[in-house]
């Protein structure tokens, strides 16, 4: 759920769940209300419901938040969304995404989660991300018999790359992370889910133009530290300049 970092520090950092079940409802909600309750046209919404489905979350939660999100009940959702930036340790690069009806809360809590880092002002660090659409798919295919380069070609999508499975993500097959311009997502998730794709997670979310090298326990101290952020109710999305695997 737009927290890249995850894939490729799990493994050292022994991060928790990607996602508790608040945070996913949460992203069924906003899925809904922005594209409507049917997962078949509305892509992030198709993302969020298998998301939820992997983390053994309700079905009468599930109905619930794709009803309330699309306005059907009348308790409609008062999230807005609120943009963090600054450093990690080590001067990593980042943009927390939050979602909140609370402003001041969630002001004063990214505060003091930015303690061991550096909190900058609007536009002190986005200028060092690319604003893309990207899609996470499987298929129950072997990446040896997949040309994943012509296939993000054809998809209409600017790059593509495979990445090895989180937690709670399909072991068998291949995963694949497509990346493109936000104004081709929806082609690119069309064209995947026609190939027999499983669309993963789509979204339109910030991809670092470089990224850092840490050394190991480097990487440990930025695990942690954006971790005590993943932590947080109102953190959604964490975007941040190390390299996924």
């Amino acid at each position: 759920m737009g927290a890249q970092w995850k894939h490729s520090l799990r493994q050292s950092a022994n991060q928790k769940k990607s996602a508790t079940v608040g945070k996913i409802v949460k992203e069924i909600l906003v899925a809904a209300k922005m594209g409507g309750a049917d997962p078949e046209s509305n892509f992030r919404l198709r993302g969020a419901l298998e998301d939820a489905r992997r983390n053994s979350v309700p079905r009468d939660t599930i109905e619930r938040a794709v009803k309330r999100g699309a306005g059907l009940l009348d308790d409609p959702i008062q999230y807005e969304t609120i943009l963090y930036e600054g450093f990690a340790p080590h001067q990593v690069p980042l943009i927390v995404e939050c979602l909140t009806e609370n402003r001041n809360r969630t002001a004063a809590d990214v505060r003091g989660l930015f303690r061991k880092g550096q909190q900058g002002s609007s536009g002190s660090v986005a200028w060092m991300f690319d604003r893309k659409g990207m899609v996470e798919a499987h298929i129950k295919q072997s990446g040896a018999d997949l040309d994943l380069e012509t296939i993000a070609i054809e998809a209409g999508a600017d790059d593509v790359e495979s990445f090895k499975p989180g937690e709670g993500q399909p072991t068998d097959g291949t995963l694949a992370r497509f990346t493109c311009a936000m104004t081709e997502l929806d082609t690119v998730n069309r064209y995947l889910s026609k190939l027999g794709w499983n669309i993963l997670s789509s979204e339109i979310c910030y991809i670092a133009k470089n990224y850092v090298s840490l050394n190991e326990a480097q990487l440990k101290e930025v695990s942690d530290f954006l971790g005590e952020f993943d932590d947080n109710d109102d953190v959604h999305r964490i975007y941040v300049a190390l390299k996924a695997e």
